[in-house]
């Protein structure tokens, strides 16, 4: 079992920025693919970025890409995202994905939500 906590929403202005953080449990952290998606309100959740447990390098939706950036600390068991030039379409409850080696389905957070104004 994994849990995962997010931080750092709130309400910003067009423009503006934030970092999400993401703190999971467990002791092989390092091992696990870590994620971002959000959810606006009447849409389904959709992928924002993703950094896998390899060197690979991260993955990004093309909505956010140069404008979001995702990294991960794996002395804290945290990974960040970090938002620059938000946009009022980037409004969204926020939610961390991890997903363990071998694990069939992922654990998500509760969410976090960001609202940015125009």
């Amino acid at each position: 079992q994994v849990q995962l906590v997010e931080s750092g929403g709130g309400l910003v202005q067009a423009g503006g920025s934030l970092r999400l953080s993401c703190v999971a449990s467990g002791r092989t952290f390092s091992s696990y693919g870590m994620g971002w998606f959000r959810q606006a309100p009447g849409k389904e959740r959709e992928f924002v970025a993703s950094s896998p447990w390899s060197a690979s390098s991260p993955n990004y939706a093309s909505s956010v890409k140069g404008r979001f950036t995702i990294s991960r600390d794996n002395a804290k068991n945290t990974v960040y995202l970090q938002m620059n030039n938000l946009k009022p379409e980037d409004t969204a409850v926020y939610y961390c994905n991890a997903r363990p080696p071998g694990a069939t389905v992922p654990y998500w957070g509760q969410g976090t939500q960001v609202t940015v104004s125009s």
